[in-house]
């Protein structure tokens, strides 16, 4: 099975010592996000977990401490923007961040840092000039430590519009997104040695050669295993999204690099913060402890490894 880790929280920069401790007891408690007394007991096994996923913006909580993951196989989906204070109001600056995916890829090797360039929003300060720069500065930066960029467009979530309002942050037209779209091919095509991708298929741009990629994917995943996998599309996922299945081992609400747009947090900045209070490191909860009417079930696990056959 393949562990994500996590889209709704960043595991690495805040729960970094929590994850090495569920890797170290060999499970994780995850409570249904629609009904929290439901608990699934997932196991870490290696014997089962094919692929860890990591989502992150600032991994450097966890860089030194990656040898514990010796019996696992894993890469990183690595979100780097450049909005600032104003939109990323606790991240570390674009340099640092940059000198983190570099030292994080020189550790683990280029194909298993994934650079996401997501999501993309516009209004009068963050222009498509703006976006161009920006891609364009990064990019050059990171030339030699990716293979793959992600572009992910902006979704107008009910739960966050009256957050991203307050900044004037609008649908993006048609117009808005062709233009980013030819800058950034034109920018990428000077670097061979990446990939564009687009996060989803909600946003078409097969007609630039930009294919709708997969950020939980299957042939990276076999690539870095050195086995085929059976894997099916998770169905748990949008219609749009292409990724294959996987669990997911974060809690909503519990983020806290501040990002105005995040749909993880759905706008509640005061409630990730009073959950970061209920975190203990030693449980096998990411969010407090198991209470008397919580209903534990062990979560069918199994791996994916297509074993009758080496891809090498």
């Amino acid at each position: 099975m393949i562990i994500s880790a996590s889209r709704r929280t960043d595991i690495p920069a805040f729960y970094s010592q929590w994850f090495f401790n569920r890797i170290k007891e060999g499970y994780v408690l995850v409570p249904n996000p629609f009904n929290p007394k439901m608990i699934s007991k997932v196991s870490l096994s290696p014997a089962v977990v094919d692929c860890i996923v990591f989502w992150t913006k600032n991994p450097a909580p966890m860089i030194d401490r990656l040898d514990k993951l010796q019996d696992y196989n894993y890469y990183f989906q690595f979100t780097l923007n450049s909005y600032g204070k104003k939109l990323e109001n606790n991240l570390p600056s674009v340099s640092r961040r940059i000198d983190t995916f570099k030292r994080l890829s020189d550790k683990i090797g280029r194909e298993k840092v994934i650079w996401r360039y997501d999501p993309i929003l516009t209004n009068e300060e963050y222009s498509v000039a703006f976006h161009q720069e920006a891609f364009a500065r990064i990019a050059d930066g990171l030339k030699d430590h990716t293979e793959k960029c992600m572009l992910g467009f902006i979704d107008h979530y009910q739960h966050i519009r009256n957050a991203v309002g307050q900044f004037n942050i609008q649908p993006l037209t048609k117009e808005e997104i062709e233009e980013i779209a030819v800058s950034f091919k034109k920018t990428i095509d000077t670097y061979p040695s990446i990939q564009l991708d687009t996060c989803t298929t909600k946003v078409d741009l097969r007609h630039l050669n930009i294919p709708s990629g997969l950020c939980i994917d299957k042939e990276l995943i076999e690539r870095i295993i050195g086995c085929p996998i059976l894997a099916r599309k998770d169905k748990n996922q949008r219609t749009v999204c292409n990724c294959i299945e996987s669990i997911d081992i974060g809690t909503y609400e519990s983020c806290l690099n501040g990002c105005i747009y995040c749909y993880a947090i759905k706008g509640n900045y005061n409630t990730a913060a009073y959950n970061m209070k209920k975190h203990d490191k030693n449980s096998p909860l990411l969010i407090g402890h198991l209470s008397e009417d919580d209903v534990v079930k062990e979560r069918e696990m199994k791996s994916l490894r297509d074993n009758q056959y080496s891809l090498f």
